[in-house]
């Protein structure tokens, strides 16, 4: 497809993560509605059409993006939301949006979806227009993406709900309950003075 950045806006698709994966650093592929979003873990992602934003980003490979990606859309979304470890977005305690990030040698692919207006049972929603909240996000991707890592940790440590909090974190073989005291400057959540890189964690 050539080596320019494209900005490819789509309406139905099974993923933008998909279309992604084909364009060169620097693309953003949008959708008004994806048949098979996918979030971590192999959960779905679904939303009528048009009631969420569904985006994402070809950007350079990076071992914090999933953190940076976090704070950009954070602070796209606006206060009150803050960040789940270690990609969710909340709004109150539940779900706004999530971050998908899946690398390759070459470069990575940031995949976010933004509860617009609609959300399901459970869930939280924005009730902000998606053009709004995708300029920002854009702006603030570019920035956030190619920050040093120290700032990146700083301004999530601002934006964390979940530090300070007890946690649950279940991994494939156990599962580990304690107080969320850090991350590490490689993004891991330190729990009990024991640091994490991945599971699936609930608040308590």
């Amino acid at each position: 497809m050539g080596d320019k950045p494209r900005v490819v806006h789509l309406n139905s698709i099974p993923s933008t993560q998909d279309v992604a994966r084909d364009l060169p650093i620097g693309s953003i592929v949008l959708a008004d509605h994806q048949s098979a979003g996918r979030g971590r873990q192999d959960h779905t992602w679904e939303a009528p059409e048009g009631a969420a934003l569904l985006v994402s980003f070809v950007l350079p490979t990076n071992p914090l993006l999933s953190l940076a990606a976090g704070v950009a859309a954070a602070e796209a979304c606006g206060p009150p939301v803050r960040i789940k470890w270690p990609n969710d977005l909340l709004l109150g305690d539940k779900k706004l949006g999530g971050i998908l990030v899946e690398a390759t040698s070459t470069k990575a692919i940031c995949g976010i979806g933004i509860n617009l207006s609609w959300a399901p049972e459970g869930a939280a929603m924005l009730n902000r227009p998606r053009d709004e909240v995708f300029i920002k996000l854009r702006e603030g991707i570019g920035a956030w993406s190619a920050a040093p890592g120290e700032e990146v940790i700083a301004r999530w440590r601002q934006l964390s709900e979940t530090l300070g909090r007890r946690v649950r974190l279940t991994l494939p073989n156990q599962s580990i309950e304690g107080t969320a005291e850090d991350i590490s400057p490689r993004g891991e959540l330190i729990i009990d003075r024991v640091a994490y890189s991945a599971g699936s964690l609930t608040h308590l």
